[in-house]
């Protein structure tokens, strides 16, 4: 697996990876983390991948996922404490 960009971003950490005919997108948030493959025939090269990162939509999505693992993990937690 290689490192191909290293995106800049003020909510999270953002790493493109080249690995195995894919493109591993990785954004870390705390403890949390998500990853996207996409297919090399998807896209036109390592920069229309970085281009992918400025939709807007598809950023406010990973951000609303952030939350939504908080939340799951936490409202879990909770359960777990309550049942000692």
């Amino acid at each position: 697996m290689r490192i191909i960009a290293e995106i800049p971003h003020h909510d999270f950490r953002i790493t493109i990876f080249g690995w195995n005919n894919k493109y591993l997108i990785k954004f870390e948030k705390g403890s949390y983390e998500q990853t996207y493959k996409v297919s090399e025939m998807d896209v036109a090269g390592d920069e229309e991948i970085k281009k992918l990162l400025e939709d807007k939509g598809f950023v406010d999505s990973v951000i609303s996922r952030f939350l939504e693992m908080n939340k799951s993990l936490n409202a879990a937690l909770n359960r777990l404490d309550g049942q000692h």
